[in-house]
C-alpha cells in the first residue's frame, strides 16, 4: 500500500512539476511580452480573409514564424524578414505559426508582394506568376462571367491561363483572403527582439 501511495504521489509530483515548467512559466512570460506598438489589429475584411486561411488549410503548408539568424540563417537569406517576436501574435487567434514548410514563409508576404492583382492571380493560377508552383489554384474563389459588372473586380489573366472566353471575377472570400494575406507585412520595429552579440557589446 505505501508503495502504491509513493507511486502515486511520484507521478502527482512530475505531473505539477510538467505543468509549472510547460504551462505556467510560458504564460507568465508571455503574459509581459511587449506589444510592438506599430502592430494593428485586423480590420473585419482581413479577420475574415484569416477565417478562410484556417478553413482552407494553407496552415499546413505554409508558416508565419521566420527565426532567429543564429538558429535558422536560411530564413533571412530568403528574404523573409526579421525573426517573429510573440508580441506579433497579439492579436492572432488561433496562433497560425505553422509548422510544415512545403511553400514559402507568408509571415511577410504583404510586404514582399503588396500587389491585390498578383495574390488573385497567384489564387487563381499559382503558376501564372510562381513558375513549377505545386500550390493547388483556388479556382472556387472566383466566378466566370460572360461581361463582368462595373462593381465586380476583374482579373487580368495572361495567356495561356485564362478562360478562352468570358472574364473571371474574385468573389468575396478571395478578396477577404487577400486583404488578411496583405496584412501580413511585419517590417516595424520589434522592441523585444534580442540583438546579435557584437551590437549588444556596443
Amino acid at each position: 500500500m505505501k508503495r502504491a501511495l509513493a507511486i502515486m504521489a511520484g507521478a502527482a509530483l512530475i505531473l505539477l512539476l510538467a505543468m509549472l515548467t510547460l504551462v505556467v512559466l510560458p504564460y507568465l512570460q508571455m503574459s509581459t511580452e511587449q506589444v510592438p506598438p506599430d502592430l494593428e489589429p485586423y480590420t473585419d475584411q482581413e479577420q475574415r480573409g484569416r477565417e478562410l486561411y484556417i478553413a482552407n488549410g494553407c496552415v499546413y503548408c505554409h508558416s508565419q514564424q521566420p527565426r532567429d539568424p543564429s538558429f535558422a540563417p536560411g530564413d533571412k537569406d530568403r528574404g523573409w524578414g526579421r525573426p517573429a517576436v510573440p508580441g506579433d501574435y497579439a492579436h492572432d487567434q488561433p496562433h497560425l505559426m505553422g509548422t510544415m514548410r512545403t511553400g514559402p514563409d507568408l509571415f511577410n508576404i504583404g510586404a514582399r508582394q503588396p500587389s491585390e492583382d498578383w495574390h488573385l492571380l497567384h489564387l487563381y493560377n499559382p503558376r501564372a506568376v510562381v513558375e513549377g508552383s505545386i500550390m493547388p489554384p483556388y479556382r472556387f474563389m472566383f466566378r466566370k462571367v460572360p461581361s463582368a459588372d462595373d462593381d465586380e473586380r476583374v482579373l487580368t489573366i495572361p495567356e495561356p491561363f485564362g478562360p478562352e472566353t468570358g472574364q473571371v471575377v474574385a468573389t468575396d472570400d478571395a478578396l477577404a483572403l487577400v486583404a488578411y494575406l496583405k496584412s501580413l507585412d511585419h517590417t516595424y520595429p520589434a522592441p523585444t527582439l534580442p540583438q546579435p552579440a557584437e551590437e549588444a557589446q556596443e
